[in-house]
């Protein structure tokens, strides 16, 4: 799965105006048209997609949703959580 905050060079914090701004300099960037390096289609892409995904707020939501699921963005916090909420009922 790939990260599409790191894409975009971002945290889970950005606001949507964040991610716009980011998007454009990443694109402008790695657009295949002004960056000659053999990776600059692949690396287009991805800021594509991850722009794509975190403007739509559905998407965002949903891709938010399955990075903590993921245990992607607070690993410790989501398993204190996951455990907190299995053990609580048998107690």
């Amino acid at each position: 799965m790939t990260d599409h905050y790191t894409a975009l060079g971002l945290d889970s914090a950005a606001t949507l105006a964040d991610v716009k701004k980011a998007f454009r300099q990443k694109a402008s960037f790695w657009h295949p048209d002004k960056n000659a390096s053999p990776e600059a289609p692949e690396r287009f892409r991805a800021v594509q997609q991850a722009y794509e995904v975190l403007s739509d707020a559905d998407k965002r939501q949903a891709y938010d949703d399955n990075r903590r699921r993921n245990l992607l963005d607070s690993p410790i916090g989501t398993a204190h959580a996951i455990w907190a909420d299995y053990l609580n009922p048998l107690l």
